[in-house]
């Protein structure tokens, strides 16, 4: 799981601007206008093999009634409460400000890891700049600057530090299976029908459900973990404070989680948000299962489930290997097979297969049909190892690591796909540089 790091401060001392150098994006709108960001932005970056969620908020300030900007500060204080750590940025040139002191009382009494950090230092020469910051009462300051980078590499390493690199959760043996989708489409329905009680509120209205909640479960003698998470909302549709977090909260659960199952209102059809939501759940490499809801209210009829689930793979093409079933959460159709295709999901997604099998599977595979040449040479593979499972993790050992074409990569998955049976899951490709000729001297 992730760990969310919120940076908070007031406007204008350069949040957008580091956190658009983390990140290596340029999602966070820079400028010198003070309260440029408003809403709260989110982006994964990694440091030291380390993985996180940056969440850029807008500039925190008091005194000032205009509506918007008592909005920022409700979003501000719900990201503190959010977050797994806090980044509390100041401003090296202009210096202390009334507001620096409001936000560091706020931030006293969280119980969570707080760093202080002065941006704006552009060097040694103006490292004096930070003697003024200590009247805060702030033990430990960090000096850095997001425009040219100077001492951003030393803060990160300290930063990525108070975070383990490998989930220790309690329920590391339990499949765990993250119910997402848009709002109202019979997420708590679906949930309440497994557990056979109402653990979660059900209602017309969209976005009840605001907090990922997680529900342990035994089916067939099997225990899963359930984790509900609040209705993920196209981005200009997303007005209120909590629905922002909610986003988070629902991706955060995406990184923890073994299966996603991704429902889907059939009755409404496939949505460009569906076809979001089910990217989110791609991009974090989980196995991927589609639920068609409602199913008991749209015509019946075995060509028009074909003619849809074919639509579905057409949308969403790079979860072609997701399967797709039809389901009720309120009548309860087709609901008691769930389990049976996220066990089958589930056992590909932590497969392994035999050194020996998968090269035989590569040599075949090059055999049928060779990549292209790489300026005017050809390129080898040595050998493939898997390295690691959810999903599936291989490492190919070739002459010229940055040369295949990505069509060639994708007939590397599908061979591998039929090759060991692998048809429901996410696998991974790696591509190494291995010198031949050198090899073979040592």
């Amino acid at each position: 799981m992730k760990p969310i790091i919120t940076i908070v401060g007031r406007p204008n001392v350069g949040k957008s601007t580091f956190f658009n150098r983390v990140t290596r994006s340029k999602d966070a709108i820079v400028d010198d206008f003070p309260g440029v960001t408003r809403d709260c932005i989110h982006r994964d970056a990694v440091w030291n093999d380390v993985e996180f969620t940056l969440v850029d908020t807008g500039g925190f300030a008091y005194g000032d009634e205009d509506d918007i900007n008592s909005k920022v500060r409700m979003q501000v204080k719900q990201s503190i409460d959010d977050a797994d750590a806090i980044i509390m940025m100041l401003d090296g040139k202009s210096g202390v400000s009334p507001f620096d002191s409001d936000i560091v009382q706020l931030l006293r009494s969280v119980s969570k890891p707080v760093f202080y950090v002065v941006n704006k230092i552009d060097g040694d020469e103006k490292e004096i700049n930070l003697y003024e910051f200590y009247s805060l009462g702030i033990e430990r300051i960090y000096s850095l600057s997001s425009e040219h980078g100077y001492g951003v590499g030393s803060f990160l390493d300290d930063l990525v530090s108070i975070f383990p690199k490998a989930d220790s959760g309690q329920y590391q043996d339990i499949i765990k299976v993250a119910v997402i989708g848009r709002p109202n489409v019979g997420k708590s329905s679906l949930i309440n029908r497994i557990l056979g009680k109402d653990r979660h509120i059900v209602s017309d209205v969209p976005g009840t459900t605001r907090d990922a909640v997680d529900s342990l479960c035994e089916i067939k003698g099997k225990q899963y973990l359930i984790i509900d998470t609040a209705g993920i909302r196209r981005k200009s549709k997303v007005s209120k404070k909590i629905e922002k977090f909610s986003i988070i909260k629902a991706l955060k659960s995406l990184d923890r989680c073994d299966i996603a199952l991704i429902i889907i209102d059939a009755s409404e059809g496939i949505t460009d948000q569906d076809i979001s939501i089910a990217g989110y759940a791609y991009e974090r490499e989980c196995g991927c299962i589609f639920l068609l809801n409602k199913w008991d209210t749209v015509e019946k009829g075995d060509k028009i489930k074909k003619k849809f689930i074919e639509q579905l793979k057409y949308e969403a093409k790079y979860l072609n290997y997701a399967p797709a079933m039809t389901i009720s959460a309120k009548t309860g159709l087709g609901v008691a097979k769930i389990f049976d295709l996220v066990d089958e999901v589930y056992k590909q997604y932590e497969f392994r297969i035999g050194t020996g099998e998968l090269n035989r599977i590569l040599e075949s595979a090059v055999t049928k049909t060779e990549p292209s040449l790489y300026k005017g040479r050809r390129i080898k593979f040595y050998y493939t190892t898997q390295v690691s499972i959810k999903p599936p993790t291989f490492v190919f050992f070739v002459n010229y690591a940055d040369a295949l074409h990505f069509s060639y990569k994708r007939y590397l998955v599908n061979q591998i796909r039929a090759g060991a049976g692998l048809d429901k899951t996410p696998i991974k490709l790696v591509f190494k540089k291995r010198d031949g000729d050198r090899h073979k001297k040592k």
